[in-house]
C-alpha cells in the first residue's frame, strides 16, 4: 500500500511537474512572434536627406525580451546593405545610420527604398523569425527643375494666327527635368514677365503648362519688332506651393517679315508717329502737239518707284514683284495718251495731246504686288501740257503810255491820263488758257510771268491777275529823265509773248525855283537912245514845265519910272517918254516868278545896275531868235545845211559869225559871212545824243557881239548789234535734279535808242533742257541728270527790236553738279557662295562690290541682319566677306543648312538710302565621318540551286554625319579585289545592304563562300568601311518544298474578328521541323501565321474600304535554320497565297450637308423640284446604293406636302402653296444603302415658302446656258457673299432664263442671262428681305464679280440686280390705282349727300324700337329659366372662300404664319386650317388630350383659332363639347352692324317678342342694367357675338344708331332685309319643325347677307363656368353678373357644378401687331325651340375687333333662379333686345 502510495506520490507530482514545464515552454512558444496584427511587414516613410539617428520604427512590437538578466530573445538586423540603419534591441527600435552621409532619393544615389530583416532569434526554444522591414524614402522637394540648353530658339512669320502653336521645343527630353519624384519630379511652364522685353508675356502664352508649348496669343508685326525674348520659366508641382523650385530660361523668338505691307511709292515722308507715308504727286510736264518719238519715255519728278515694305521676305525668291497700272484719271479720254509700263512704271506717250482740249492729266497711279496682295498703294501724277509755239501770250495793246508825278511816293501806280485819276491797265492773255474774242472780257487768269526789260530798278508790275499794274520802285526826277521807254515780256513758262512798248512821262511839279544865270548885271545906256530901246535881256532858267516853267518877270523897285520889264521875256526897255540923263545910275530889284498855282509859286531876283553915259553912234548886230532847237539824224550826210543863223546889225556893219562853244570836235561848220550851219562830221548818237552850241554874231567893234544858243538833238538809226556784257560770268554751274533751276544770266545792250536798243534773248541750243527769259536769267526747264550728262554749251542769242533786227550770239559753258541722288547698288542683288565646314575664323571667302554713280561718293558696306553678325565680319571699305567662326555643317537643324542675310552698302556722306543685297552662304558638309558595320562578319546560308536574285543576308553600316546628307548616305558595293570569285556569283544591292546571288547558283553543297562587302558615303572626300560575309551553300535535302505554288483561300469578311482562320500552308522536309513564317506583302501585320501548323489568321482589323486585297510571300525553313536566325530561300520552300476581301456593310450613308435648305414658290405646281439630296457610302455594289424617303407627317388633310424621288434625291412638292408666303416646313430625309434594305442616315430639310417679294433679278451679258452649266459654282459664291451678313444662309435659284427687257419686260435677249434668286436665313427659317439681299449682293457686286470671272469667262460679268418684272408691274398697277380712288370718292360723297334724308328717317325709326326692346328686355329677364336640352354636336363651320390671287403681292413682309411640324413618331395630330392653307397656322393637338377631355363630366368649349392673314375673312369656330351645363351668357357691348341689328328686331317683332309690358321691360332694364343679343346659328357655323351696354341709360343705343346707321344702309339693301323676313307659315309651324326651318332659311339667309369684313386680328379665350348661386348685389353697377339656365323640368334653379377652369383655358391667346374683326354667322331659331333651352358657348374677344367689344366677367350670383327671358332659341341665346 505504500508503495503504492509512493507511486502515486511520485506520478502526480512529476504530471504537476510536466504540466508546469508544459505551461513553461508554452509561454515562450509565442516569443519572436509580433504582438500586433496585420501585415508581416512592417513599412514605414522617412523623407529623404533626413538626419543622422532618426526614428524610424520606435518599437517593433516583437514578443519577448531582449535585455536584462533573462533574455528570451535575441534581436539582430541582416540584409542591411551599406548599414543604413541601426537596431536598438532593447527598446526594439530602428535608427537611420547617415553618419558622414546623406540618405539621398535622387540620382545619382537613387534610395528610393531600404529593405532590411529583424532577426529574432527565440532563445527559450531556439526559433529564428525574421522580421521584414520596409523603409520607404519619401521624396522631399531638394532639386530645381533644369532645362537640357541654356536657351531656346524659334523663328515665326509674322502672319501667322493667333492660336498657332509657334514652339514645342521642350517635348520629349529637350524641355527641363527634375530628378524629384511624383509631383515634386512634375515640370509646369509659363512664360514670366520680362522688364528688358516687356511686350513678350503679352504675345506670347503657354495653355497648356504640362507640355510647355508656346502658342501666339496676339498677331506679330515685324515692322514693330523683329524679336521677343520669352523667360520661360519651368518649375515643379509640389503640393506645398511655398516649397516650390523654379528655374528659368529664354526663348528667342525671331520674326518673319510676312507679306502683310503693300507698295509703298518712294520718296516716302512719314506722317508723324506713323508709319504711313504723306500723299505723293509725280510730275511730268510735255510740251503739246509733239510726237512720242520725241518725248518718249516721259520724264517724271521725282522717278515714279515703289517698293514693297515687306523689305525682308525670305527666301529672296519669295518676294513680290511690283505692278504699276493708271487707276482713274481726269480727263477721263487719259489712256488714248498715255500708258505706264507695268513692271518699270516708265510712262509712255501714245498720241501728241492739243492743249487746247487738254491742258493737263490728273491720274492716280496704283502700285500692287503680283501675288495678289489686296493692299496697293496709291499716288497722284499731275502732267502739265506745256504750250507750243502758236499759242504764245499776247498783250491785248499795242503800246501802252502811263503818266506819273515826279513827286508820287515809292508804291504809286502808273496812271493812264494827264489827270492821274484811273491806272494804267495792262492786259497780257494766253490762248492756251482762254481764246478771248475781240472785244470780249476774259475770266481766266494766265498765270503768266512779265518781264521788263529795263528800268527794272525804277518800275515793277504786279505778279498776278488778269490785269496787271505797273507801280514805282524809287523816286523819279522829270528834271533829270522825263520819258521812260521800255518793254513788256509775258512768259507762260515756255513761250514768250512780243514785247510791247511802254512809255512812261513824268509829270512835272512844281519843285524848281526860276534862276537868273547871274546875281546882278552891270548895263550902260546912252542918251541918245530913245523910249522903247533894249537895255538888257534878262533870262531866268526854270527847269519845271508848262506853268511851273513859264516865267513872268517884275521889277519891285529902282526904276524909278525910267525904265520897264517885258512880263514875259524879261527884255528891259526904255519907258515912253523917258529923257535919260548922263551920269544917272539905277539900281533896278528884277523878280522872276513862275505861274504855279500861288500856294505852290516859287520865285527868285537879281539886280540890273545901270549907268547913263554919254550918246553913242555903235550897237552890237541882233539875232532873230536867241535860243534854236534843232534834231537832225545820226546818219546824215556830211555837208547838209542844218540852220541858218543869219543876225541883223541896225548901223548895217558886216557881221562875222562863229561858234564860240559847244563843239570841241568841230563837228559843225558855220559860215563866217552868211550865218548856215551845216554838218562837217559824220555823227554818232551813240557817242553823243546832243549838242549844246554857242553862236556869236560880230560887227567888229569890241562890244559890237551878240550871241544865240543852237541845241542840237542827234536821233537815232539801228547801226549797233547788242553787245553781250564782258564781265558777266561764262562758265556757270547749275545743280542736277532740281527743275526750274537758277543757271545764270547774261545781258546785252545796244547802244542805239527806243526799240533799236531794245535786246530780246533767245537760246540757239538745248531749248527742251533750258529757257531764258526777257531778262537775260537762264533756268532748267527740267531736272537735270548729271549721271546722263554733266556738260553743256549753250548759245545764247541777243536780238535788237528793230525791223530789221541785228543780233549777236554769246557761248555759255555749264557744268551740272552733282548731288546725292543716288544709292549704291550692288553688282549683283543676290549673292550665293558655298562655304566648307570647319574653316578657321578669319577665312574670307567672299567680295561684294557696290557702285555709287554720284561723285565723290565714298561706299562703306555693313550687313545689315543682326542675327549673323557674331558669324560673319564684313569689311566696310572692301567689301570682303570672312569668317568669324567655324562653321559646323551639323550645328543646322534644317536639311540644307544655309544662312541667308541682307549686306547694305552706303555713301557715308550721302544721304540716299542704303543699297541692299541678299547674301546666301551654304555650309558644305565635309564628311567627317566613314561609314561602320554593325558587324565585322556577317552569315549566310543559299540553296545550292538558288534562282538569281535570291536574298541570302543583310548588311548594315551606319554613318554618324547628319541624316540626309550626301555625307551621310551610306551604300554598299562588293569588293572584287579581295574577293574575286564570290563577287561574281554573289552581289549586294547598293542601298538597301541586302546581299543576293548574281546568277543562278549551281555549287556544291558544304561550300564556303567569303564574300567582302564595302560601304561608303557620298561625302567629300569619300569615306568607307568594309565587312566579311560568310556564306554557306545548304544540302538540298536540308530545304523544305511546299506542295503548292500559289495558295487562294476563300474571300475574307472584312468584319472579321481577330484569329479568324483565312487559309493552311504545308511544306515537306525530310527528318526536318518546318518552322513557317510570313516574308514580304505583310507590311500592315493584318495576318499572322502559325510558324508550326501553317493556318493564316486574321491578326488585324481589315477594310474592304482601305485595301480589296493581299499578296503574301511565305516561306517554310528547317528549324536549326531559323535557330541559327537563318533563312534560305529558294524556288521551293516560299509560295505567294492570295487573298481577297470581301466587302460588308459596315458603313452607313452620309449625307453630303446636314441641314439642306431650299425654298419653294407660292405658285409652284404639283410635283415641282425643290432641292436634290445626296448621301454617299463608302462600301461598294449594292450597300452604295441608296434609297430615299421622307419623314414628314401629313400637312393638308392626311396628304404629304413634300415627296421624294426614291433613287434620285430630289424633293418634289405634293400641294400647291397658294398664299402661303413666308411659311415654312421642317422635315427629314432618310437615306438607307442597299436599295433601303441596310443602314441608314438622315439629313433635316427646311423648305421655305416664297414669292416674287423675296426676290432679285442678277443680270449678267453671258448666256443663260453658261449660267445653268456652272450654277453651282455660282451659287457657292453668291452663298458666301450673303453668309457673311447672315451665318448659314442659302442661296436658292429660282430661275435661269434669257435676259427680259423693254416694255413690261416683254423683250428677251439670249445674249444675256437673267439669275433670279433668294436666299434663306436659317435662324427664321423664311426668306432674306428683299431689299436687304440686295443690299447683300450689290455692296459687294465688284468681288462677285472678280469671283465670277473665272465662270463667265473673259469680259463676263454681271450687269445689274433688279426687281422681278412682276413686282415692278404690281407696282407700277399700285400708282395708277391713285386716279381710281380719286374718282371713287367723289362718287361715294355724292351718294352719302343722297341718302342723308334716309338716313335721318332710319334713326328716328331706331328710336323708337329700343323703346320697345327695352320693354321686351324687362319681360324677359322676369321669366323663369327653361329646361336644357341635350343638342347634338354640330359639323365645323365651312370656311370661307379664299380671297382673289395676287393679294398677297402687295405686301412687302407678307404673314408670318409657319407650319409648325410635330416630330416624327409622336402621336399629335396635325389639323389642317379651316379652309384654304393660307387662313394661318395649323394648330396641333395630342391626342391624349382629346381622351382626357372625353372623360370629364361637364366639358368646356374648345376654340381653334386660326391666324388671319391680311386681307382675309375670319372664321371663328367653336367646338362643343357633347354635353355642357346650361349657362347664360353676359354679352357684350358692341358696334355690330345695324344691318344685323335690323334683321334681329324685326324677327324679333314678328315672333311676338316685344309685346311686354313697358313698366315691366324698364323694370329689367334698370336692375340689371344690361342689354342681351344672341344670334343662334348652325352648329357648322357657331359664331357668338355679344354686346353690353356701357351707359347706365338707354339713350347709348340711340347714339350707336346715329353714328352706325349710315355703315348699316350702305351695306344691306331693303329689299335684302324683306327678303330674310320669315312668312306667317313659319311662325304657326310647330316648335320643330319651325326650329329646323328657321335654322336652314333665316340662318342661311342671314350667312349670306351678313357682311364679311375685313380680317383683323380674333382673340378668343375659354371662359371657364360657375355655378355657384349667389344673391344679386344691391348694386348692379358694381360688378358684371353671369345668368344661368336651368333645366327646364325642374321648377326650381339648382347651381351648376363649379369647375376650376385648366391653363389651357384660362389663359388667353394673343396675337401682337394684328388687326382683325369676327364675322358673325347663323340664323334666329324659332320662339318654340327657345323654350326647350340649351347650353350656349361664348366666345369672348380681348380685343373687340373693330367695334369695340369689352367683356365683363360672369357674376353666378346674378339672376341665379329668374327664368330663361321670352324669346330664348333652343340653343340658349336670346333673340330679343
Amino acid at each position: 500500500m505504500l508503495q503504492q502510495f509512493s507511486l502515486w506520490k511520485w506520478l502526480a507530482s512529476g504530471i504537476i511537474l510536466g504540466s508546469f514545464f508544459f505551461i513553461c515552454s508554452g509561454q515562450h512558444d509565442d516569443d519572436c512572434k509580433l504582438a500586433r496584427g496585420g501585415p508581416p511587414a512592417t513599412i514605414v516613410a522617412i523623407d529623404e536627406e533626413s538626419r543622422n539617428g532618426t526614428i524610424l520604427v520606435d518599437n517593433m512590437l516583437i514578443k519577448g525580451t531582449a535585455g536584462g538578466p533573462d533574455p528570451t530573445i535575441e534581436l539582430s538586423l541582416k540584409d542591411n546593405v551599406d548599414y543604413w540603419v541601426l537596431l536598438d534591441p532593447v527598446k526594439q527600435m530602428l535608427f537611420l545610420n547617415s553618419t558622414g552621409r546623406v540618405l539621398d532619393r535622387d540620382p545619382p544615389v537613387n534610395i528610393h527604398s531600404i529593405v532590411v530583416q529583424v532577426q529574432c532569434i527565440n532563445k527559450k526554444v531556439g526559433t529564428v523569425i525574421y522580421h521584414e522591414v520596409r523603409i520607404v524614402v519619401r521624396d522631399r522637394n531638394d532639386n530645381s527643375p533644369t532645362f537640357k540648353h541654356e536657351s531656346y530658339y524659334a523663328t515665326v512669320n509674322e502672319l501667322t494666327p493667333v492660336g498657332t502653336t509657334i514652339f514645342t521645343g521642350f517635348s520629349g527630353d529637350n524641355g527641363a527635368t527634375d530628378i524629384d519624384d511624383g509631383p515634386n519630379g512634375q515640370i509646369e511652364y509659363v512664360i514670366q514677365y520680362n522688364p528688358d522685353d516687356p511686350t513678350s508675356n503679352d504675345t506670347f502664352e503657354i495653355p497648356l503648362m504640362l507640355t510647355g508649348n508656346v502658342v501666339l496669343r496676339k498677331r506679330l508685326n515685324y515692322e514693330d519688332k523683329t524679336r521677343y525674348f520669352v523667360i520661360i520659366q519651368a518649375n515643379d508641382r509640389a503640393q506645398n506651393l511655398n516649397e516650390r523650385r523654379t528655374t528659368t530660361t529664354t526663348l528667342t523668338v525671331d520674326i518673319l517679315d510676312g507679306d502683310d505691307l503693300g507698295p509703298m511709292f518712294l520718296p516716302c515722308v512719314l506722317v508723324p508717329n506713323t508709319r504711313d507715308c504723306r500723299p505723293l504727286t509725280y510730275k511730268a510736264a510735255i510740251p503739246e502737239l509733239r510726237t512720242p518719238e520725241e518725248l518718249n519715255p516721259i520724264i517724271v519728278t521725282p522717278p515714279i518707284q515703289a517698293i514693297d515694305q515687306d523689305r525682308n521676305i525670305q527666301p529672296p525668291s519669295d518676294r513680290p514683284g511690283i505692278l504699276y497700272s493708271i487707276l482713274v484719271g481726269t480727263p477721263e479720254d487719259y489712256p488714248r495718251f498715255f500708258h505706264m509700263h507695268p513692271r518699270t512704271a516708265e510712262l509712255s506717250l501714245l498720241e501728241p495731246v492739243n492743249r487746247d482740249f487738254h491742258q493737263k492729266f490728273d491720274l492716280v497711279i496704283k502700285a500692287e504686288q503680283d501675288n495678289g496682295h489686296p493692299l496697293p498703294a496709291f499716288a497722284s501724277l499731275h502732267i502739265e501740257i506745256l504750250d507750243e509755239n502758236n499759242q504764245s501770250p499776247y498783250f491785248t495793246m499795242p503800246s501802252y503810255q502811263g503818266y506819273i508825278l515826279e513827286s508820287a511816293p515809292v508804291g504809286a501806280t502808273i496812271s493812264d491820263s494827264v489827270n492821274l485819276t484811273s491806272p494804267l491797265r495792262i492786259v497780257a492773255l494766253d490762248k492756251d488758257i482762254e481764246d478771248v474774242p475781240p472785244g470780249g472780257v476774259p475770266t481766266k487768269d494766265p498765270e503768266l510771268h512779265l518781264f521788263l526789260n529795263d528800268y527794272t530798278s525804277v518800275f515793277t508790275v504786279t505778279p498776278t491777275g488778269i490785269t496787271r499794274f505797273l507801280t514805282l520802285l524809287q523816286p523819279v526826277d522829270r528834271e533829270e529823265q522825263d520819258t521812260y521807254t521800255f518793254s513788256i515780256t509775258a512768259f507762260d513758262g515756255v513761250q514768250e509773248s512780243r514785247p510791247v512798248t511802254v512809255n512812261i512821262r513824268v509829270m512835272d511839279a512844281n519843285d524848281n525855283t526860276p534862276t537868273f544865270p547871274e546875281i546882278s548885271y552891270n548895263v550902260y545906256v546912252y542918251t541918245d537912245m530913245s523910249p522903247g530901246d533894249s537895255v538888257i535881256q534878262l533870262t531866268a532858267v526854270d527847269a519845271d514845265e508848262g506853268s511851273n516853267g513859264e516865267i513872268t518877270y517884275e521889277i519891285l523897285v529902282g526904276a524909278q519910272g525910267d525904265f520897264i520889264i517885258n512880263k514875259e521875256t524879261g527884255l528891259i526897255t526904255i519907258a515912253p517918254g523917258v529923257e535919260l540923263i548922263v551920269g544917272r545910275t539905277y539900281a533896278l530889284t528884277v523878280q522872276a516868278a513862275d505861274n504855279a498855282p500861288p500856294a505852290e509859286r516859287r520865285h527868285s531876283i537879281c539886280t540890273v545896275y545901270i549907268e547913263v553915259l554919254p550918246p553913242n553912234n555903235q550897237s552890237p548886230p541882233r539875232f532873230p531868235q536867241l535860243m534854236y532847237s534843232l534834231e537832225i539824224s545820226e546818219a546824215m550826210r556830211i555837208g547838209a545845211v542844218l540852220l541858218n543863223l543869219q543876225a541883223t546889225d541896225r548901223e548895217g556893219d558886216p557881221i562875222t559869225y562863229a561858234i564860240e562853244n559847244g563843239d570841241p570836235q568841230r563837228v559843225f561848220n558855220l559860215s563866217e559871212t552868211t550865218g548856215i550851219l551845216t554838218l562837217g562830221k559824220a555823227l554818232d548818237r551813240e557817242s553823243t545824243d546832243r549838242y549844246i552850241l554857242i553862236v556869236t554874231a560880230s560887227d567888229g567893234r569890241p562890244d559890237g557881239t551878240s550871241t544865240a544858243t543852237v541845241n542840237v538833238v542827234v536821233t537815232d538809226v539801228n547801226d549797233n548789234d547788242p553787245v553781250f556784257d564782258p564781265y558777266l560770268p561764262r562758265n556757270l554751274s547749275v545743280v542736277e535734279e532740281e527743275a526750274n533751276a537758277f543757271v545764270g544770266q547774261v545781258r546785252a545792250t545796244d547802244p542805239d535808242a527806243g526799240i533799236n536798243g531794245q535786246v530780246y534773248y533767245s537760246l540757239g541750243n538745248f531749248n527742251h533742257l533750258f529757257h531764258i527769259t526777257s531778262n537775260g536769267s537762264i533756268y532748267t526747264t527740267v531736272k537735270l541728270d548729271r549721271e546722263v550728262r554733266d556738260y553743256y554749251e549753250l548759245l545764247v542769242v541777243a536780238t535788237d527790236g528793230a525791223v530789221h533786227p541785228r543780233h549777236s550770239t554769246l557761248t555759255l559753258a555749264i557744268k551740272v553738279l552733282d548731288i546725292d541722288d543716288n544709292s549704291p547698288v550692288f553688282t549683283n542683288s543676290t549673292y550665293t557662295v558655298v562655304v566648307e565646314e570647319n574653316l578657321p575664323a578669319g577665312t574670307s571667302f567672299l567680295q561684294i562690290e557696290a557702285k555709287d554713280v554720284d561723285l565723290g561718293a565714298n561706299v562703306s558696306y555693313r550687313i545689315r541682319s543682326p542675327e549673323v553678325k557674331h558669324l560673319f565680319a564684313l569689311h566696310p571699305f572692301t567689301g570682303v566677306l570672312s569668317l568669324l567662326r567655324s562653321l559646323d555643317y551639323e550645328s543646322f537643324p534644317d536639311q540644307e543648312a544655309s544662312i541667308t542675310f541682307l549686306v547694305e552698302a552706303f555713301d557715308i556722306y550721302g544721304t540716299m538710302p542704303p543699297g541692299i543685297a541678299t547674301v546666301t552662304v551654304i555650309v558644305k558638309d565635309m564628311n567627317d565621318y566613314p561609314p561602320v558595320f554593325s558587324k565585322r562578319v556577317y552569315k549566310g546560308i543559299v540553296a545550292p540551286d538558288a534562282e538569281k536574285g535570291t536574298p541570302i543576308t543583310n548588311v548594315y553600316a551606319e554613318d554618324a554625319d547628319p541624316p540626309g546628307l550626301p555625307a551621310s548616305r551610306v551604300r554598299y558595293r562588293v569588293d572584287d579585289v579581295q574577293s574575286p570569285y564570290p563577287a561574281s556569283i554573289f552581289d549586294v544591292e547598293e542601298d538597301s545592304g541586302r546581299v543576293i546571288t548574281r546568277v543562278n547558283l549551281n555549287e556544291e553543297p558544304t561550300t564556303i563562300f567569303k564574300l567582302v562587302v564595302i560601304a561608303f558615303d557620298d561625302g567629300e572626300p569619300v569615306m568607307s568601311g568594309s565587312a566579311t560575309v560568310k556564306i554557306l551553300v545548304l544540302h538540298p535535302g536540308e530545304i523544305p518544298r511546299f506542295t503548292q505554288e500559289e495558295y487562294r483561300p476563300p474571300p475574307v469578311s472584312e468584319l472579321a474578328s481577330r484569329g479568324t482562320m483565312v487559309g493552311v500552308i504545308s511544306a515537306a522536309a525530310v527528318n526536318q521541323s518546318i518552322v513557317y513564317s510570313i516574308v514580304s506583302g505583310n507590311e500592315e501585320d493584318k495576318f499572322g501565321i502559325n510558324n508550326i501548323t501553317g493556318v493564316i489568321y486574321v491578326n488585324g482589323p481589315l477594310d474592304y474600304e482601305t485595301r480589296t486585297s493581299y499578296v503574301l510571300r511565305v516561306q517554310a525553313d528547317s528549324l536549326e535554320v531559323v535557330l541559327a536566325n537563318l533563312r534560305v530561300p529558294s524556288k521551293s520552300n516560299t509560295a505567294k497565297v492570295y487573298i481577297e476581301i470581301q466587302d460588308e456593310n459596315d458603313h452607313p450613308p452620309v449625307f453630303q450637308k446636314k441641314f439642306y435648305i431650299g425654298g419653294v414658290s407660292e405658285d409652284a405646281r404639283m410635283f415641282s423640284s425643290v432641292l436634290r439630296v445626296k448621301a454617299t457610302d463608302k462600301d461598294t455594289g449594292n450597300y452604295s446604293a441608296m434609297a430615299y424617303r421622307l419623314i414628314i407627317p401629313p400637312i393638308k388633310e392626311g396628304k404629304e406636302g413634300f415627296v421624294v424621288e426614291t433613287y434620285t434625291g430630289i424633293i418634289k412638292t405634293a400641294m400647291l402653296f397658294h398664299n402661303m408666303r413666308r411659311s415654312y416646313f421642317m422635315f427629314q430625309v432618310i437615306a438607307t444603302d442597299n436599295y433601303g434594305k441596310g443602314l441608314s442616315g438622315k439629313a433635316d430639310v427646311l423648305v421655305s415658302v416664297v414669292n416674287q417679294l423675296d426676290m432679285q433679278v442678277i443680270v449678267s451679258n453671258v448666256p443663260p446656258t453658261l449660267v445653268e452649266k456652272k450654277i453651282e459654282e455660282l451659287t457657292e459664291i453668291l452663298d458666301r457673299y450673303v453668309q457673311e451678313q447672315i451665318p448659314g444662309a442659302k442661296v436658292v435659284v429660282e430661275s435661269i432664263g434669257a435676259r427680259r427687257h423693254g416694255d413690261a419686260f416683254s423683250l428677251e435677249d439670249y445674249t444675256k442671262s437673267d439669275l433670279t434668286v433668294y436666299a434663306i436665313d436659317p435662324q427664321t427659317n423664311r426668306a432674306i428681305d428683299r431689299k436687304e439681299l440686295f443690299k447683300f449682293l450689290d455692296g459687294k457686286l465688284l468681288d462677285i464679280n472678280k469671283d465670277f470671272q473665272p465662270h463667265y469667262g473673259e469680259g463676263g460679268r454681271i450687269l445689274e440686280i433688279r426687281t422681278p418684272e412682276a413686282v415692278t408691274s404690281i407696282k407700277k398697277r399700285g400708282e395708277s390705282l391713285g386716279y381710281t380712288e380719286g374718282a371713287l370718292l367723289a362718287l361715294a360723297f355724292i351718294i352719302i349727300l343722297c341718302c342723308i334724308p334716309a338716313i335721318l328717317v332710319v334713326l328716328v325709326s331706331y328710336r323708337q324700337r329700343q323703346a320697345e326692346c327695352t320693354k321686351t328686355a324687362r319681360l324677359q329677364s322676369a321669366m323663369p329659366p327653361p329646361k336644357p336640352a341635350a343638342p347634338a354636336p354640330g359639323p365645323v363651320a365651312a370656311p370661307p372662300p379664299p380671297p382673289p390671287p395676287g393679294a398677297h403681292l402687295y405686301e412687302e413682309l407678307g404673314d408670318s404664319t409657319m407650319y409648325e411640324m410635330p416630330q416624327y413618331g409622336s402621336r399629335r395630330r396635325l389639323l389642317p386650317p379651316a379652309g384654304q392653307e393660307e387662313y394661318g397656322e395649323v394648330v396641333g393637338e395630342a391626342e391624349e388630350e382629346y381622351e382626357e377631355e372625353e372623360e370629364k363630366e361637364i366639358k368646356k368649349p374648345k376654340v381653334e383659332i386660326i391666324e388671319p392673314s391680311e386681307e382675309e375673312e375670319v372664321v371663328v369656330t367653336i367646338e362643343k363639347p357633347p354635353a355642357a351645363e346650361p349657362t347664360h351668357t353676359t354679352w357684350k357691348r358692341a358696334r355690330i352692324f345695324p344691318m344685323i341689328f335690323k334683321k334681329v328686331r324685326g324677327l324679333a317683332e314678328r315672333r311676338g317678342i316685344m309685346d311686354l309690358e313697358g313698366e315691366e321691360w324698364q323694370r329689367r332694364l334698370e336692375e340689371e342694367d344690361k342689354d342681351y343679343l344672341k344670334l343662334t346659328l348652325d352648329q357648322d357655323e357657331a359664331t357668338e357675338s355679344t354686346v353690353e351696354s356701357e351707359e347706365e341709360t338707354s339713350s347709348d343705343y340711340t347714339e350707336y344708331t346715329e353714328t352706325e346707321s349710315e355703315f348699316s344702309y350702305s351695306e344691306t339693301t331693303e329689299e335684302e332685309s324683306e327678303s330674310e323676313t320669315p312668312s306667317e307659315e313659319e311662325e304657326s309651324s310647330t316648335p320643330e319643325s319651325e326650329g329646323s326651318e328657321s335654322t336652314e332659311s333665316e340662318g342661311e339667309k342671314a350667312r349670306k347677307n351678313i357682311f364679311i369684313a375685313r380680317r383683323r386680328p380674333v382673340i378668343e379665350e375659354v371662359q371657364d363656368v360657375k355655378g355657384k348661386k349667389q344673391k344679386p348685389p344691391e348694386e348692379p353697377e358694381e360688378e358684371p353678373r353671369v345668368e344661368e339656365e336651368q333645366p327646364a323640368e325642374e321648377e326650381e334653379s339648382e347651381p351648376a357644378p363649379t369647375e376650376e377652369p385648366t391653363d389651357l383655358e384660362s389663359q388667353d391667346i394673343v396675337e401682337e401687331g394684328s388687326m382683325g374683326s369676327a364675322s358673325v354667322e347663323g340664323g334666329v331659331e324659332s320662339e318654340a325651340e327657345s323654350e326647350l333651352g340649351s347650353s350656349s358657348s361664348s366666345s369672348e374677344s380681348q380685343s373687340g375687333g373693330p367695334w369695340g367689344f369689352q367683356v365683363p366677367e360672369y357674376d353666378q350670383s346674378r339672376n341665379a333662379n329668374q327664368r330663361k327671358p321670352p324669346g330664348a332659341s333652343s340653343e340658349g341665346y336670346n333673340t330679343a333686345l
